[in-house]
């Protein structure tokens, strides 16, 4: 039996300084050093030398003293500080290429989406020109004195171990050493589903300052995050982290068979959730294109159009998705007993009407009907959230060793 590693005095802090920085980025309004220790549970001496530090380090700026009661002395609060430490997020996907740069206080620095149709797209093309987008950017951020605490990328196929990617059917990709690549390789990335990644944009105060701002799930709430697009991906968010499952492949909800004699899907079985609700599916099955023509960005709003407009084919198209889409939901609610069901990406663009139609048909099918409530709502990140979620990634290192970046002399 190996033995077990002391905890020393440097784990020690480290561990307790990435528990302040989630705290801080978690509550809704700027918290003093006593009521951080309070929350915390730290000493009010190890929370002064915690902030001091964070402080020198222009991590953490003071605000002007405010008084908490009608006695003892005003109280300082803090703030994270902005124009100091940035996450970088990155995306290539089937409708373009693009990059985010986001602040430690929450707001986006840099950001730019080349948006193009990229199925079966070349490798080296798609990362060529992500590196000539990113240098640019890199070289800004330097001159305005950022500091980039990590960098992500958001790819939509199966990637393990943070560099590889196995699989990405919709682009013909297999088995990809992302480090291969000078963009990867020069920004230290790693690399993660772009459903997960879209999931962690959704959850408030994961690693920048939490919006002040109606949201609609807690940092710590549970929730399925369904991804739409010529893919439909998935994730599992317990108690505010991500559920990865035993090689970090969970969540392809787009891969529940919905119908056993249905059309072949890329991933060689038939009837998948993808054949029916997704993008390519929903244009070819409205009448507006087929093959590759089909893929086409552009054909979104028509979809949406046709829709509204009451056309028969694109009308049929819509009610078939949406009855493989409640019962794919309600399998994977009576699997994981999770309410909260957070719909992303194409099907976002239906309006209000469509998502209550979906959550009635969800919760009419699931198990625990007469004692379980079902949520379904769309995101509050809509815009390439997985980007989004791939630069507070990008920011989640700084949290989880913060001694690995503080000066302490």
């Amino acid at each position: 039996m190996p033995a077990a590693r002391r905890i020393g005095q440097d784990d020690l802090r480290n561990h307790n300084m990435s528990v302040v920085l989630s705290t801080v980025a978690r509550s809704r309004t700027p918290m003093s050093r006593a009521a951080l220790a309070k929350s915390i549970g730290l000493t009010k001496a190890t929370m002064s030398l915690l902030t001091d530090i964070l402080l020198k380090n222009g991590v953490l700026r003071e605000l002007a003293p405010v008084s908490e009661s009608s006695y003892g002395r005003p109280a300082t609060p803090l703030a994270f500080e902005s124009g100091r430490w940035a996450g970088i997020g990155m995306q290539i996907n089937t409708d373009g290429v693009g990059y985010l740069a986001l602040d430690i206080s929450g707001g986006v620095v840099l950001s730019d989406w080349h948006e193009r149709t990229m199925v079966n797209v070349n490798p080296a093309t798609a990362f060529a020109e992500l590196d000539d987008m990113m240098r640019p950017v890199e070289r800004e951020l330097a001159e305005r004195g950022y500091r980039v605490a990590g960098s992500s990328l958001a790819l939509p196929g199966l990637v393990t171990n943070g560099d590889r990617l196995l699989v990405a059917r919709n682009f013909g990709w297999h088995d990809i050493d992302l480090n291969r690549y000078p963009v990867f390789s020069r920004l230290s990335a790693t690399a993660d589903n772009e459903a997960t990644l879209a999931a962690i944009a959704q959850i408030p105060g994961y690693a920048s300052q939490r919006a002040d701002r109606d949201w609609p799930l807690g940092p710590l709430d549970s929730f399925v995050y369904v991804s739409t697009d010529i893919g439909i991906g998935g994730a599992y968010v317990r108690e505010g982290q991500i559920v990865r499952g035993d090689h970090g492949f969970a969540g392809e909800i787009g891969h529940i068979c919905v119908d056993l004699r249905g059309t072949l899907c890329r991933c060689g079985r038939h009837g998948c959730l993808e054949t029916i609700a997704g993008r390519r599916a929903l244009a070819v099955a409205a009448g507006l294109g087929d093959g590759d023509a089909a893929v086409r960005t552009e054909l979104l709003p028509d979809l949406y159009a046709a829709w509204r407009g009451g056309d028969t084919k694109a009308a049929l198209a819509v009610e078939n998705a949406l009855s493989a889409l409640a019962a794919a939901l309600a399998s994977t609610v009576n699997m994981i007993d999770m309410e909260n069901i957070v719909l992303g990406g194409l099907w976002s663009g239906f309006g209000d009407g469509l998502r209550a139609d979906l959550e009635r048909r969800v919760q009419a099918q699931i198990l625990a009907r007469d004692a379980a409530r079902v949520r379904l709502m769309f995101p509050p990140v809509t815009e390439h959230p997985a980007m989004h979620g791939a630069a507070v990634m990008g920011l989640r290192r700084l949290f989880d060793n913060p001694m690995g970046f503080m000066s302490v002399d």
